[in-house]
This record gives structure tokens, C-alpha cells and sequence, in this order.
């Protein structure tokens, strides 16, 4: 039997304390919201735990609290942005009862709302779903795949466990994220040539699996 495509080792993404309290989670939301602000004005080089500290209106010590340093904060706003990434297709995927979803609609809003967060999410052009370290970026994409199967495998009638169907997400996230990447290369909006490329690649390359 095939074995599934092994995941190589990410780093933690852990906070040194998740928030117990409503005050507690509003100030964490604080801080990674001036991560993301930023993250827009200086890069990542230049982002600093205390200039991060100063912009939430927090004392430094909160921000220490919950990250040992900025690397921990920017990997801890790359899952919110993956959690937001989930939300919003969810939100968006909805059939008729009894229906099955029409799986390139769906492949058109995963690339639909991707491009909506690279356009208008603080922070996200640099901190989408890792930090920005070439590395990095390519390890997420194992976690982003993975995502994406168990998010879509209910509503388009499919085995999350199948390795090879793992294997196709993988290739298929893979390919969008270095078209995509092009993309906003060509046009700081995102190439729409390019854009219109990347999902008719998509839906050639996963139809032999999805059909």
C-alpha cells in the first residue's frame, strides 16, 4: 500500500501563553494586528518586538508574554492568516442540500481568495501562511495542502487519507504558489494573464484526479 507523502519538520508556531480571558485574547489580536501594520511599512528586517509593542499600545512586556522574540509573532500571524484563509473559502463553498460541489468552482475560489488576502490583508504580502524565508515557504505549503484536502474532501466527496490525492493537493499548491508568486511580480495586483493561467493549469492537472 502507498505510504503517504512524509511532511518534512516545521518549527513551532506555539505562543509562550495562549490567552485565557477575553481582555488577554483582544490584546493578542492587538499584537499581531501591529505585526501585520508593520510588516507593510518596514519589512521583516526591520520589524522589532518593541516598535511592534509601541504601535499595539502594549508595554513590551505583554508582547514577551506571548512571543520570545519576532520570529515566533510573524509565525504566530502566518496561522491566523491560514485560519483566515479556511474561513473565507468556507464561507464561500455552499451547494444546494443534496448537491456535491462543482469541484473547479471550488479550485477558483481557493485561487479567488488568495488573491484577495494578497491585495488587501495587512502584512500578508510578506507573512501569507510562514515567514518570509524561501525555505520556509516551501515546508508550509506541506500544511496549506493538507488544509485544503480536509477542508474540501466533505464537500466534493473525497478521502482526505488517499496518499496519492495528498500528493495531487501538494503539486497542485505548489504549482499556484510559484504562478501566483509570478503573478504579483508582473503587477502589483496580481497579473490577471498570469491569474487566468494558473487556474486553467489547475483545473487541467487535478481533473485527472477530481473527474
Amino acid at each position: 500500500m502507498q505510504q503517504p507523502t512524509p511532511r518534512p519538520d516545521r518549527p513551532p508556531r506555539s505562543l509562550r501563553r495562549a490567552p485565557v480571558q477575553r481582555r488577554s485574547a483582544q490584546r493578542l489580536a492587538r499584537i499581531l494586528d501591529a505585526c501585520a501594520e508593520l510588516l507593510d511599512e518596514t519589512g521583516y528586517e526591520e520589524l522589532s518586538t518593541r516598535a511592534v509593542a509601541g504601535r499595539a499600545g502594549v508595554p513590551i512586556g505583554s508582547v514577551y508574554r506571548f512571543f520570545p522574540n519576532k520570529r515566533a509573532m510573524a509565525e504566530a500571524l502566518a496561522h491566523r492568516n491560514l485560519d483566515a484563509y479556511a474561513d473565507r473559502i468556507t464561507a464561500r463553498l455552499t451547494a444546494p442540500e443534496g448537491q456535491r460541489l462543482e469541484w473547479r468552482r471550488a479550485m477558483d475560489v481557493v485561487v479567488d481568495e488568495y488573491l484577495a488576502m494578497k491585495r488587501t490583508v495587512p502584512g500578508f504580502a510578506l507573512v501569507e501562511f510562514t515567514v518570509p524565508a524561501p525555505r520556509e515557504s516551501r515546508q508550509a505549503n506541506y500544511e496549506v495542502a493538507d488544509r485544503l484536502l480536509a477542508l474540501l474532501a466533505g464537500r466534493l466527496g473525497l478521502d482526505p487519507a488517499d496518499a496519492r490525492l495528498r500528493t495531487a493537493f501538494l503539486v497542485g499548491v505548489e504549482t499556484a504558489d510559484a504562478l501566483l508568486q509570478l503573478a504579483f511580480r508582473v503587477d502589483s495586483a496580481g497579473d490577471p494573464a498570469v491569474v487566468a493561467e494558473a487556474k486553467s493549469l489547475l483545473r487541467a492537472y487535478l481533473s485527472q484526479y477530481l473527474d
